[in-house]
């Protein structure tokens, strides 16, 4: 049996999330117009959360919860409660296909001031793929899914400043044993490692003093997905290492009114396609990133192009309401990505943030159009976990 048709399949994925590519699992795309960038296991780049994805997915510096782990796990070194979890749903395509869908689960706990344990996982369902031969007839079904687990840990190095390690396994099924071309396939799986740091500066707090405007910028640099290829059967392919680099900065107005504005800057650390012959997945890890700085045919202003921006905006009222909006681009010749997005967040009692977020593509005909993204966080501050401590000691 060979593979020439299906409903749904990873070639598509890699077509809707605006990576263009001239053939299965290729890593990059070659045409008069493109020169895309492309890796395997692409949902490993996808926002979880709502927060972020309501920002233009902007994330890096940005205030710690749970999805920090995703972001910047460096970010949980300064989180103030004492344990946190988060669980978003984001349906997939859904104005094309109804049973895509990206789920994730992200959880930390505080060990000391200085020290944060952290865990996650993250599901991506592509939905059913329909197999048909060569001469279209119907050759079985396939559920594919791919997901990976993370375990990390925070470390403050100063009052200021702070790092992160995560360690990831990523699987990916996408064809199960499906012979392709006379070759049968075979999972995906691979390991990989995430090393951020994180800056802000401390401001003591004085809840007796006067109320003064204040300003707070802080800064976070990543290194994401820094690991082994997968190979489906096939061949290798690079996972979407990038290098990931963000600023927030928040001006609060008074005890209730705060701003913020946040800026990320996103590469991927993956060869830039040629005409060479030798496939680029074939060039070693390390030797690959280096050269993904300098190996596009174009020089500087095509290796720019390849630079991802996000911009956010938030305004939070008394830390009970907040509504945001923001902006995603990507060069036109280097996937076209672009788009609008908006949402707002309400906290529920103390310990419960609710979270929606929604994309509004800048042109028509984007698949991505309509997304929405639902995200529950739930966090136990240190103060209650205290105040119950006296509770039981006094009983």
């Amino acid at each position: 049996m060979t593979f020439s048709l299906m409903r749904k399949s990873f070639f598509g994925l890699f077509i809707i999330i605006g990576v263009f590519q001239s053939q299965l699992y290729a890593q990059g795309s070659i045409t008069k117009e493109y020169r895309v960038v492309t890796t395997a296991v692409p949902f490993l780049s996808i926002s979880p959360d709502s927060r972020a994805a309501s920002l233009g997915d902007a994330g890096v510096a940005d205030t710690p919860d749970a999805n920090s782990i995703f972001w910047n796990t460096a970010k949980l070194a300064f989180v103030e409660n004492k344990f946190g979890a988060s669980v978003s749903y984001a349906p997939w395509l859904r104005d094309l296909v109804q049973d895509m869908g990206l789920m994730n689960a992200y959880g930390y706990y505080k060990l000391s001031d200085k020290q944060t344990l952290t865990a996650g996982l993250t599901y991506f369902n592509q939905g059913l793929i329909d197999f048909r031969t060569n001469s279209g007839e119907e050759a079985g079904t396939f559920q594919s899914r791919e997901m990976s687990f993370v375990a990390g840990i925070a470390q403050k190095l100063s009052s200021d400043f702070s790092m992160g390690l995560n360690l990831k396994f990523i699987n990916s099924n996408l064809v199960g044993n499906t012979v392709i071309n006379g070759q049968a396939g075979k999972p995906g799986r691979t390991a990989a490692a995430d090393l951020g740091i994180y800056y802000k500066k401390n401001r003591p707090k004085d809840l007796d003093a006067e109320f003064k405007k204040t300003t707070d910028i802080a800064y976070g640099v990543v290194l994401q997905n820094i690991g082994g290829k997968v190979n489906y059967g096939f061949g290798e392919y690079f996972i979407p290492a990038n290098l990931k680099i963000g600023t927030k900065i928040s001006h609060k107005t008074d005890f209730h009114n705060t701003f913020s504005f946040l800026v990320d800057f996103n590469k991927l650390l993956v060869p830039t396609p040629t005409n060479n012959s030798t496939p680029v997945s074939q060039q070693g890890i390390f030797s690959s990133i280096i050269k993904s700085f300098n190996d596009a045919p174009n020089g500087l202003s095509e290796e720019i192009k390849e630079v991802m921006a996000s911009v956010g905006l938030e305004y939070r009222y008394d830390d009970l309401i907040a509504f945001r909006t923001g902006y995603f681009h990507e060069s036109s010749d280097k996937g076209s990505r672009q788009y609008i997005t908006t949402g707002f967040g309400v906290k529920l009692k103390d310990i419960y943030n609710l979270d929606m977020a929604y994309l509004i593509p800048t042109k028509t005909g984007n698949p991505l159009a309509n997304t929405w993204r639902i995200s529950l966080n739930f966090s136990i501050p240190s103060k209650i976990l205290k105040s119950n401590e006296l509770k039981e000691e006094e009983e």
